[in-house]
């Protein structure tokens, strides 16, 4: 769908964002099989760079103002597209969030964050402030959002109602259904099987969810056993230090080691220093994985469950308004026919029958929405395969992380290996080799 066709408004007569009996504006049909396959409006063609290049939106932690009762966190929100920055509180993305799912009902909106009312701590709002960032980010490069004066008020306006003016733009618009001129003809351009194929992609994206989330949960595990090794060796290195600083007097029958004793100490004083780096690497290489592993890959889960929910929305949504019409018009001619048997008042049948033809108008409404529905199903599910190679970005940060982590370490190992020479000392002074593994084996049966 083109951006000329997701965009424009149409007045407060065309009905509002709920009227399931408003009809979207009807355009003259062609045969959609004598549409060449790159004018099918069905079909996506951007590529996974294309949509990344869309924009780029930073969410960053402002300082917190205090309130009477509470502090309020803020977020100064940059796009990269608009060259703007503005400020927003999270109640600004819930109402953003609220407008794009009435607009948008039949696109996969991504989920926001919960909002924790007391005891929020730092932890806590930095997660939140990761899942707004990666909100706003999939928000920005979805086609129809991209395009839509929604997305351009929520990160270029400055005023302070950007809640009101967000309802604003909703009110009385109506949704996609009523925008979207292709809407009455959506059907055409729908493959015949598509029942089939949403199934089977709806099967296929659930099975490719379970297996990210796995992989998100050992990514985050990973990462995580990185900062603990980085605890690890710094607490190893300050242990040396305390080591070599014990000014603890060696009793007269230990004399004859006194001086071995004073060299090892004093060997062992130096090499926190080394530990320290250690350390400092060893969390680099953990908050690379976490920011490039981890948090790609929570991208991906927010993509592939805003269109498990769409799923939902389509099942017991307008399917099921669908089934409810079709129920109620069924109960209207039974009505009809035993009214007509009973030889009834003719202004009691002639209000019957106005009803039987209203509900059938919205049995026609629901239809067309239903079609309009499996339409977007349709472009989102490409959506999803556009986003697929996200996996080969992920898998290469993924490594890239492990060689430069274990390559930076390697390296500090390397300089501090040569400083333990002074460590292996016999008795008399005299250099000791260290011992070989099998000599070293303290353990061995």
């Amino acid at each position: 769908m083109t951006a000329g066709e997701m965009d424009g408004e149409v007045s407060a007569g065309a009905g509002g964002a709920g009227t399931d009996l408003a009809k979207p504006p009807v355009i003259e049909p062609k045969d959609p099989e004598q549409l060449p396959m790159q004018t099918n409006p069905l079909l996506l063609s951007y590529t996974l760079q294309e949509l990344l290049s869309k924009d780029t939106v930073q969410v960053e932690l402002i300082p917190e103002k205090k309130g009477l009762f509470l502090k309020h966190v803020e977020y100064e929100v940059s796009s990269k597209r608009f060259k703007c920055s503005v400020y927003r509180r999270y109640n600004d993305f819930v109402v953003f969030h609220e407008m794009l799912l009435q607009k948008f009902p039949y696109r996969m909106v991504p989920a926001l964050p919960p909002k924790r009312m007391l005891g929020a701590d730092r932890e806590f709002i930095e997660s939140r402030r990761r899942a707004l960032k990666r909100f706003i980010n999939l928000v920005a490069r979805h086609p129809p959002f991209s395009e839509d004066v929604l997305l351009k008020l929520f990160l270029s306006f400055s005023g302070s109602d950007v809640q009101n003016k967000l309802r604003e733009l909703v009110q009385g618009v109506g949704d996609e259904f009523m925008i979207c001129q292709l809407a009455p003809r959506a059907k055409d351009f729908l493959p015949a099987d598509i029942q089939t194929q949403f199934a089977a992609s709806r099967e296929l994206i659930r099975n490719i969810y379970n297996s990210f989330y796995k992989l998100r949960d050992r990514a985050e595990r990973i990462a995580s056993r990185a900062i603990d090794n980085a605890s690890d060796l710094l607490i190893f290195g300050k242990e040396l230090s305390a080591l070599g600083s014990d000014t603890t007097p060696l009793p007269s029958w230990a004399a004859l080691n006194n001086s071995t004793w004073g060299t090892l100490k004093q060997a062992l004083k130096g090499l926190s220093i080394e530990f320290a780096l250690l350390a400092d690497k060893a969390v680099q290489q953990g908050k690379q994985e976490e920011s490039d592993v981890v948090e790609k890959l929570n991208l991906f889960l927010d993509l592939l469950q805003s269109y498990k929910d769409l799923c939902e929305r389509h099942e017991k949504g307008v399917l099921h308004k669908h089934q409810r019409a079709l129920h109620k018009y069924s109960m209207m001619k039974k009505q009809m026919m035993s009214a007509t048997v009973q030889n009834k008042e003719l202004e009691s049948v002639e209000q019957l029958e106005s009803r039987i033809v209203e509900q059938e108008n919205a049995i026609l409404t629901m239809e067309l929405r239903n079609y309009f529905s499996l339409y977007c199903l349709h472009q989102e599910t490409q959506l999803i395969h556009i986003y697929l190679p996200l996996t080969s970005h992920i898998l290469g940060a993924f490594v890239n992380s492990q060689i430069q982590g274990h390559k930076e370490m390697s390296k500090v190992w390397n300089e501090l290996k040569p400083k333990l020479s002074c460590l292996f000392v016999a008795p008399h002074n005299m250099p000791t080799p260290p011992l070989s593994p099998p000599e070293g084996n303290f353990f061995s049966s």
